[in-house]
């Protein structure tokens, strides 16, 4: 789609629990010197519908000025239930996320998964320690299949989507960082 508007909705996966943080909110966690949600939602920038996956500090993610989606429960039963919430609220036929907590992705992120999409699929990055599945740009169909899945206990973020048509978008190192704990913000 060229010189549009891409109809995708871009979730911002920020609903754990940072246990390994001390229990901080990681949206609100700084990094180079703003929370790390800001870096994430940049991301996502120009898109028609951006959401927030949250469980908590609702009122300061809503005051971002994008709509927040919760889990169906409040027991904190992984990333998988964030993105279950995001496909339920998206009004686009692709859903693109991104976890809170890898600050470092490329910031033409949105175009490079959109140039990898097939119908029907689901594009996953991948860096050099294996799959990165919360970074994909997925058919909005597919949240049949997450919905299933979910109901049948499944609960891997990888497991979801097994048998869908999957492409892979290669991050590099430097790309993939994960801020899971406090020294990993340096």
């Amino acid at each position: 789609m060229s010189g549009g508007v891409l109809p995708v909705t871009g979730v911002v996966l920020a609903g754990g629990a940072g246990r390994r943080m001390g229990g901080q909110d990681k949206g609100f966690v700084m990094w180079r010197g703003e929370p790390l949600i800001l870096n994430a939602l940049r991301r996502l920038a120009g898109l028609p519908q951006v959401l927030i996956s949250a469980n908590r500090s609702l009122a300061r993610y809503r005051a971002l000025g994008y709509e927040v989606v919760v889990d169906e429960r409040d027991d904190y039963q992984g990333p998988l239930a964030g993105l279950r919430a995001a496909f339920r609220q998206a009004s686009h036929p692709w859903v693109l996320s991104v976890p809170v907590d890898t600050p470092c992705l490329p910031a033409d992120l949105v175009a490079r998964l959109w140039d990898r999409r097939v119908p029907g699929g689901i594009v996953v990055a991948r860096s050099s320690r294996g799959p990165e599945p919360l970074v994909c740009l997925a058919d909005a169909s597919l949240g049949a299949r997450l919905e299933s899945y979910w109901g049948g206990g499944g609960r891997r973020v990888q497991g979801w989507f097994m048998g869908a048509p999957t492409t892979w978008f290669d991050l590099r190192e430097a790309e993939a960082i994960n801020c899971n704990e406090p020294a990993d913000l340096c």
